[in-house]
């Protein structure tokens, strides 16, 4: 543009300048023209010719460079064969286009063959090298079906699943109860420190939300135990309220500061009672609807998250989410408000309890490899990860009174020594033996433990329920249908039993070959073990009733009294039934007394009453908490146990 500038200007200016030949003017003016224009177009030729090459030079890319980082970014995994029939094969080689190769695993595990997807989830899980960010691109691309499957992979590197969703702030407490002006006036009044309050601000805001979501549940044609706890968790929480608001111990809330320790309720308790009576609700399929619509999935997960220091409040909400895992209509929306990946990290526990209810759980919400379904109280003990091992048979634990699914089988409590290398060598305590010991030892086991409440007396009992419903031919019906759903019956299968335990074994057994629906339970039942279980009567019932005005004996324990009528009928209709199946039963029985209180010592099921009167019998030197929990591997209670379920289980075994 300054070009032609300066070139009109130089023809002004020839045409301005003084009179001479007109052809001579235009030729020298042409000549001047021409030299000036030509350098300038030169030069300016020379000019871009080196701009541009210098430009291109700084241009250049190192190509090399750029595949090294482009080989940064790719997501190694094995190779992965688009043919169906090499679905069987494992991804043995790497190419150059690992980021093809992953994206063709992840579509392989959203296969419509079974065997294709099961095989590519199994590879995914198996990749223990990856970088961080590679982990994160499969938990973001993979489906739900895939991310339950990881989830129950063993050893699954938790960085595989996408952390739980940003929950919604905590809403403010209605302004019915009005409890934030009361902080105020109470720091008011108190002189209070800050954090302190907005600290009980929190935990009044998450009670008051379990309140709500307890109160929005259907409260007309609810069981006894429904609404025994659904109105224990609304009496109590309501209480805790009025006590911080003052309440008559502090005559309206102008009393001294000390009355609000008087009348309080910790938060954790009230808790407690609302997630129990959850816990009920849960049970009751129309019931887990409302709680999921309710927002009953993120308030659990907030509740979860706050009271990671109490293992009792956490596994109250797993037990929730595992009922309702149950009804396969609830899956997605279980699993989009970030429940796998808490269920996947309690697998992990190192806590039999908290890590066989996330099994449960994340058993229920897996329909690809699990058929059955685990009702409440009913767990797997083993396996609890998916497994390419084949279950050939299964071994039920059943409790006796005042047992559990999980701390009846432990091993026996010892006192560890101090020095811990005098130590070395010995094997691990074991929370539940079944789990470790008996897993090992028999891998291709089922090995599943019932939990059912029962009561010494009705001053301690959690429900007030009618006495037929904890009789033990309610029980016996109950268990029934929960073992069916889980599958029981379907394999070969031997029944272990402790105290109580062995009465309701009996019963179900006599129940089921009345029942064409049950007929696989007795047909597949390989044998019977007993541990101290008072087939003829317990002298704790005899106790007990002596005492009756004073204990107040459960129905538990006065079905286990020595005239009891019914205890007789089910002795004798299990011995024709048993002897008619022939199959095998071993008994143990305990020959040292047990100390019940400080005051008591009775000897609960003497050797006469554990003599069934067919199969084996064996006296064992211990007290009747301790015969079912041996201290070692290797002792003969063990021992003997693994032998019988060996033989019991000889051909599907193989051994």
């Amino acid at each position: 543009m300054s070009f032609a500038a300066y070139c009109v200007f130089c023809c002004r200016r020839i045409g301005t300048s003084g009179p001479t030949t007109k052809s001579d003017l235009q030729w020298k003016d042409i000549r001047k023209i021409s030299k000036l224009t030509g350098s300038l177009i030169l030069g300016g030729f020379v000019f871009i010719t080196y701009e541009v090459l210098a430009l291109k030079k700084l241009l250049t890319l190192d190509t090399q460079a750029v595949q090294q980082e482009k080989l940064k970014s790719y997501i190694y995994v094995n190779t992965v064969s688009l043919d169906p029939s090499e679905s069987q094969e494992h991804f043995s080689k790497f190419t150059e286009d690992h980021e093809r190769a992953l994206w063709i695993l992840l579509k392989r595990s959203q296969s419509e063959d079974r065997i294709v997807r099961l095989q590519a989830v199994q590879q995914l899980a198996e990749n223990s090298h990856w970088h961080d960010y590679q982990y994160r691109t499969v938990a973001q691309a993979c489906d739900q079906r895939t991310v339950i499957g990881l989830a129950r992979s063993k050893d699954i590197d938790l960085r595989f699943f996408l952390p739980p969703p940003p929950l919604p702030k905590v809403k403010d407490v209605p302004n019915n109860f009005s409890i934030r002006n009361e902080l105020v006036q109470r720091k008011k009044k108190f002189f209070l420190h800050r954090q302190k309050k907005l600290l009980l601000l929190k935990d009044y805001a998450i009670e008051d939300e379990l309140r709500l979501l307890l109160v929005s549940l259907p409260q007309t044609d609810l069981e006894q135990c429904v609404q025994y706890f659904t109105s224990l968790a609304l009496r109590e929480s309501s209480q805790t309220l009025a006590a911080q608001r003052g309440g008559l111990w502090c005559f309206g809330g102008n009393g001294l500061p000390y009355c609000e320790t008087l009348s309080k309720v910790p938060s954790e308790t009230v808790e407690l009672f609302c997630l129990q009576a959850l816990v009920q609700h849960s049970k009751v399929s129309t019931h887990c609807d409302k709680i999921e619509a309710n927002g009953g999935l993120q308030l659990l997960q907030r509740i979860y998250q706050l009271r990671n220091d109490s293992a009792k409040i956490q596994r109250n909400i797993i037990h929730i989410i595992g009922n309702m895992a149950l009804d396969e209509r609830l899956h997605s929306s279980i699993v989009r408000a970030g429940w796998v990946s808490i269920l996947a990290e309690a697998m992990k526990s190192p806590h039999v309890i908290q890590s066989s209810h996330a099994s449960r759980a994340l058993a229920n919400l897996d329909r690809d490899t699990v058929q059955e379904k685990y009702p409440d109280g009913v767990y797997v003990l083993h396996p609890q990860y998916r497994s390419s091992q084949p279950i050939k048979a299964d071994v039920l634990f059943i409790h006796g009174l005042l047992g559990a699914a999980f701390k009846t089988w432990r091993q026996q409590d010892i006192n560890q020594p101090l020095d811990v290398k005098a130590f070395e060598g010995e094997e691990v305590y074991s929370e539940c033996w079944p789990k470790t010991w008996l897993a090992s030892d028999c891998p291709s086991l089922r090995i599943v433990s019932v939990e059912y409440d029962t009561h010494l007396s009705d001053w301690k009992t959690k429900c007030p329920t009618e006495d037929h419903r904890k009789s033990i031919a309610y029980r016996s019906n109950e268990l029934l249908n929960k073992l069916r759903a889980a599958g029981i019956g379907d394999r070969p299968l031997v029944w272990v039993s402790h105290s109580m335990g062995g009465l309701l074994v009996k019963k179900m057994l006599v129940d089921a070959s009345k029942n064409p629906e049950m007929d696989k339970i007795v047909n597949n039942t390989r044998g019977i073990i007993f541990y101290s279980v008072p087939h003829h009567g317990s002298q704790l019932a005899e106790y007990s009733m002596n005492a009756r005005y004073l204990l107040f004996p459960s129905v538990e324990v006065k079905e286990l009294s020595t005239d009891s009528p019914a205890l007789k009928e089910l002795n004798d209709d299990f011995l024709s039934f048993a002897k008619d199946k022939k199959f095998p039963v071993l008994s143990f029985a305990e020959t040292l007394p047990t100390h019940i209180g400080s005051m008591i010592k009775l000897h609960v099921v003497p050797v006469d009453s554990a003599n069934l009167g067919i199969g084996d019998l064996i006296p064992v030197e211990v007290n009747h908490l301790n015969i079912c929990k041996p201290k070692k591997k290797d002792t003969f209670l063990y021992q003997r146990t693994v032998k019988f379920i060996q033989d019991a289980l000889a051909r599907e075994l193989g051994s």
